[in-house]
């Protein structure tokens, strides 16, 4: 039984092209062996085809929330790829740095020192 969806997977997969970039999103799916490839579409149909693929929420705004959940995880280099995804959608110099303060608020001081260590790679690969 197959729980593939391939309208969700080609929603998502415009949806992840749009904000991390068609380059990265190609790389990963062309890298993706039988081991890995079942997960490589399930993720970018669910994360990307059901979490992101409605109007409800635009994309900038997931972009903020998503920058807060991964960096209150502290998984930063899913954090730095979502912080460029997060500039591919509209989010500005000065709104990285409000997300990173909350971040410091509710996640500690050494956490927003690492995001704002990676966030200003991410600004200057940016010319902000």
């Amino acid at each position: 039984m197959s729980v593939f969806d391939e309208d969700l997977f080609l929603r998502g997969l415009a949806q992840r092209k749009n904000t991390l970039g068609p380059e990265y999103v190609e790389k990963n799916l062309a890298a993706a062996d039988e081991f890995s490839r079942p997960f490589q579409e399930a993720m970018t149909a669910w994360c990307w085809g059901f979490g992101w693929g409605d109007s409800v929420i635009d994309a900038k705004t997931r972009s903020m929330m998503n920058l807060s959940m991964i960096g209150a995880l502290g998984k930063m280099h899913e954090w730095e790829l979502h912080c460029q995804g997060a500039i591919n959608n509209g989010v500005t110099k000065e709104e990285l740095r409000a997300i990173i303060h909350v971040i410091g608020i509710y996640c500690g001081v050494p956490q927003a020192v690492e995001c704002f260590r990676v966030a200003r790679k991410v600004i200057e690969d940016n010319d902000m």
